[in-house]
């Protein structure tokens, strides 16, 4: 039996596992060990562990996904989401289907100081979420909107998968930062005119909206904002203005939040606590799929498996958007029953090498690159709230017990179709991501 047939039956069980509901960490662990010893033996198995952990662990690179998980869980518990659903409630509660377009407004400014999806959906549902409901908007709509919403938390900057995608496809954190500015702009605002479409089809859906404030109360409410951009334009712009790297602006990050956290009352009692029980629970989490992704991977570079599926693609003479159109696709569908970070994990070895070896538009392997991975991530953000596994869907369920699953997902779809379109304009249109980076360049 070929190396390369034992990858794709070793393959085939790491899928049958995740059927069975294994923690994706402790799948792609057992399959990539068990495979390595099929094709290898034990004793190459166990060189490998003995070395590649601590050199992936020790990373100093990896050191940005706990502090910006910190980050994350200190905006959390500091209250700044309050004050930024506030200050776009201002601005425009009073437009029909504006309270939730200030839902999706505030999640994206959640977002990029927080970098987590979960975190920005659960935090923004119990600020917002209430307040939707008291204004009469349809189950539907509100739940869809923040569902929708959160995904933001993981396209804005700074980005916690982005980090991943980074050191996996050997890319400048900074640069990946950059090109992720305009698609998530792009989303928020097409999430916004999804809630107008809706709120104009189904008038009812959209409830009376709230009295319009003075220009006085809009900036009092800005000003009450000043954390949040604070900390953003110290982060981004201490990143590039070349004063700090990405590591450390995470650490200032972390440290300026969690100040405003302290200073808000949110590190009282066991405020503080909570917050670094969050993020070792989510770091040991996020590393130990890193561990078994790792090992997977090692696993299939040994069958040589990602080598021989990529000369299979091109000998098969397909084109360039043809191949493409086929991996988002296969991520549409693993979107359903895996998480963003993992689908990174596991198919970004297989993929790049893929895209880097054909033509699209004339760009370079780093433009390639970066535009690859706007794209997939885009992809992987519908996965949190498609069915049956919408990691954010569920996240709100916690939260709105009173609403069936059946109708937040009914709910998401408008925001899928808007979706559906950024990826076609990514897709055709790479200066979309690629604009700001060439700019800055």
């Amino acid at each position: 039996m070929s190396s390369a047939t034992i990858g794709m039956i070793m393959g085939a069980v790491m899928m049958g596992m995740l059927a069975l509901r294994v923690q994706i960490g402790i799948a792609m662990f057992l399959t990539g060990a068990i495979g390595y010893v099929w094709v290898s033996g034990l004793d190459p198995l166990l060189a490998y562990l003995k070395d590649a952990p601590y050199g992936r662990f020790s990373l100093y690179d990896l050191s940005v996904v706990p502090l910006f998980l910190l980050m994350g869980q200190f905006a959390t518990h500091g209250g700044l989401s309050r004050a930024l659903f506030r200050a776009g409630n201002a601005f425009i509660g009073h437009w029909k289907g504006g309270m939730a377009m200030a839902g999706v407004a505030s999640c994206a400014g959640f977002g990029a100081i927080c970098g987590s999806s979960l975190a920005t959906a659960a935090t923004m549902t119990h600020v917002v979420l209430p307040e939707l409901k008291r204004h009469q908007y349809s189950p539907a709509l509100a739940t869809g909107s923040l569902a929708a919403g959160g995904t933001l938390g993981i396209l804005i900057p700074p980005s916690v998968p982005l980090v991943i995608y980074a050191i996996l496809a050997e890319q400048n954190i900074a640069k990946l930062f950059l090109a992720a500015f305009i698609p998530g702009i792009l989303a928020a605002v097409g999430y916004m005119v999804v809630i107008a479409i809706v709120c104009r089809v189904v008038p009812a859906a959209g409830g009376p909206g709230s009295p319009k404030h003075t220009w006085a109360e809009r900036i009092s409410t800005v000003i009450d904002t000043w954390p949040v951009m604070l900390i953003f334009a110290v982060v981004i712009g201490g990143i590039y203005g070349g004063l700090f790297t990405p590591t450390e602006a995470a650490a200032i990050g972390a440290l300026a939040t969690g100040l405003t956290a302290w200073k808000s009352g949110g590190l009282k009692g066991e405020g503080l606590m909570e917050c670094l029980f969050g993020t070792a629970k989510g770091t040991g989490m996020m590393f130990l799929i890193l561990l078994g992704a790792d090992t997977l991977n090692s696993f299939m570079a040994v069958s040589q498996l990602p080598a021989e599926a990529a000369q299979w693609v091109q000998s098969l003479g397909l084109g360039p958007f043809t191949v493409l159109f086929t991996i988002i696709a296969i991520y549409l569908v693993l979107g359903c029953i895996m998480d963003s970070l993992s689908m990174i994990l596991l198919t970004v070895p297989i993929f790049l090498p893929i895209i880097l070896g054909m033509d699209y538009f004339g760009m370079g392997m780093e433009e390639k690159a970066i535009w690859f991975g706007m794209v997939a991530l885009v992809v992987m953000e519908i996965g949190l709230i498609t069915p049956p596994v919408g990691m954010n869907v569920y996240i709100i369920s916690g939260v709105a017990k009173d609403i069936p699953m059946a109708t937040m997902f009914r709910g998401v779809m408008p925001f899928l179709a808007s979706d559906l379109l950024r990826i076609l304009l990514l897709v055709f249109v790479p200066g979309i991501s690629l604009f700001a980076l060439r700019v800055a360049g």
